[in-house]
């Protein structure tokens, strides 16, 4: 793979760290604005969007990027920025909430039509999110996918952005933190959730033992376990975030059972 490192310079690199940029700039924007007009926006979202921008570019674009192309264990630390921990980051950001608050009447109804129509419903159902992400990294990792985006730089960026994208929207339909006008119960969402990480696992440890086309078995071991652990660490604050929504939705019923019971 040594020789592929030509077919994936700085221009790739740059055309995909360029969205990263123009939206970290553009919700910059959007909070000085929406803080003029309203209570200030909260800054740990401010940061979370910033940490997750980060750590975006920095799979897709420097010396990380460019050493994922020679080494499978720098790609799969990437793979873990860019497709979990990234996508997680930016979905606590709450960006569509702070581009509702921004956006006048009109416009902020039209993006709700947008949010509440029926291809927003097929791509925050969490079964269909899970086929994109994990069914999404089986396929590259089982087939030849792996070794001919090495070769060809369309298919290096087409496959970075489905990380990523299948990454966020796997996110956004396990915990809602924007306004989601599709919503399922939490035990739908634990249900695939389950089935979801045992995709992922199962595909970590298949790596492990068979290596992608062109992976060194050194390094194809390494790179399984830091995508099963890796994977495991981000999976465990998706469960925290899960869980606590879970509790704060079901505690007003059970104090009010216990009040009633207690008063009469």
């Amino acid at each position: 793979m040594n020789n592929h490192i030509q077919h994936v310079g700085i221009i790739p690199q740059l055309l995909l760290a360029l969205p990263f940029v123009l939206a970290f700039v553009m919700y910059i924007l959007a909070v000085i604005f929406s803080s003029r007009r309203y209570k200030p926006w909260p800054m740990y979202r401010t940061v979370c969007w910033t940490l997750g921008i980060l750590l975006a570019i920095i799979a897709v674009a420097g010396p990380l990027a460019n050493r994922a192309h020679v080494s499978f264990t720098a790609h799969m630390f990437g793979h873990l920025l860019l497709g979990m921990l990234a996508p997680l980051l930016l979905a606590l950001a709450a960006p569509i909430t702070l581009v509702l608050r921004m956006l006048s009447i009109p416009l902020a109804r039209k993006l709700s039509k947008v949010l509440k129509s029926w291809p927003s419903r097929v791509f925050t159902n969490p079964i269909v999110t899970s086929f994109l992400n994990i069914g999404g990294l089986w396929l590259l990792y089982t087939t030849n996918l792996y070794s001919l985006m090495h070769e060809s730089t369309l298919l290096h960026l087409i496959v970075h952005l489905h990380v990523f994208l299948a990454g966020y929207l796997f996110t956004v339909s396990m915990i809602y933190i924007d306004p989601t006008p599709h919503r399922v119960s939490f035990l739908y969402r634990a249900l695939v959730f389950v089935i979801a990480l045992a995709g992922h696992g199962i595909l970590s440890k298949y790596i492990y033992a068979q290596p992608p086309k062109g992976v060194p078995l050194e390094e194809a071991e390494f790179g399984g376990m830091l995508m099963y652990y890796g994977g495991d660490i981000i999976d465990i604050i998706l469960i925290f975030i899960l869980c606590f929504h879970w509790f704060r939705a079901t505690r007003p019923r059970i104090e009010g059972v216990h009040s009633k019971v207690t008063h009469d």
